[in-house]
């Protein structure tokens, strides 16, 4: 099959890419910057925003199926032109879509429901990547520290892709919504504990007050509205977070994989260097 991966650089991405590149798919990668893909040898990498529909054009064109992203721009802010990517879609011959989906539908997912394309949406947990914007703070102080302290079961970026992989190549997914989680939900704490031991170095878990939670986040350049958002979601999770679905092993027919596989794969970017 001939198959668009928008986000091609993103987490989900590059695992995407990857995993049809290897299963013999003709691979074309969208990315506002091709210069610094550094996607596999064999792989179409072509310039575009989702914000800009005329950019798409080239991209979309003699493409069997696409998997889109629901944000773009400078921000990564939610696409508001949903119903002009699903008509370049129609209307460039695609009939298979799959999206990554957020917390709530956008206006890609609400353009796909009246369009003609079958679709399939993948609305994974947290992500297990997610855990890399704390590396810079465990190289300095050996340290994780956050508000939160629920468990979540998070979800390895490349069992997303792998479900993306069947319901692009594979029938039987038209019109499915899939939720995905990880094989366990496990605290930050937890999570903490298997990053020490990927690492072979001490890292302590520290619970942070609501006040120092938010001057964390401010320290990475999050707004006001999204820090709030964060105080919120660390202080009432949502009760599903800590829900284990076997969406991954039903569609792909493997069991997914565990934080401790994750972090040995990331080790070396927590790991202190003497």
């Amino acid at each position: 099959m001939r198959i668009l991966v928008t986000g091609g650089t993103g987490q989900v991405g590059r695992h995407l890419v990857a995993q049809l590149h290897a299963a013999g798919h003709t691979v074309r990668a969208l990315t506002r910057n091709p210069a610094k893909a550094a996607l596999p040898n064999g792989v179409e990498v072509v310039p575009g925003d989702l914000t800009d529909g005329a950019s798409l054009e080239a991209a979309f064109a003699g493409m069997d199926a696409v998997h889109l992203i629901t944000f773009g721009g400078d921000n990564g802010e939610e696409l508001t032109n949903g119903v002009e990517i699903v008509q370049l879609a129609e209307s460039s011959g695609v009939d298979r879509i799959t999206v990554l989906g957020g917390w709530s539908p956008t206006s890609v997912e609400e353009a796909l429901a009246t369009s003609s394309i079958s679709w399939t949406i993948v609305q994974p947990a947290e992500f297990m990547g997610n855990a890399l914007e704390l590396a810079l703070e465990v190289r300095a102080s050996r340290t994780v520290s956050m508000l939160a302290a629920y468990p979540s079961a998070v979800v390895h970026e490349a069992d997303i892709a792998g479900v993306v992989v069947a319901a692009l190549t594979t029938d039987g997914h038209a019109g499915k919504v899939y939720p995905l989680t990880g094989p366990e939900a496990l605290t930050p704490a937890e999570r903490t504990c298997l990053l020490a031991g990927a690492t072979g170095q001490p890292i302590e878990f520290v619970h942070l007050s609501e006040e120092a939670e938010r001057e964390r986040l401010r320290g990475y350049g999050y707004d006001e509205d999204y820090v709030e958002f964060g105080i919120q979601l660390a202080s009432n999770p949502p009760k599903e977070t800590a829900q284990i679905l076997h969406t991954i092993e039903e569609v792909t027919g493997r069991p997914p994989r565990t934080f401790a596989q994750w972090a040995n794969e990331h080790a070396d970017q927590f790991r202190a260097t003497p």
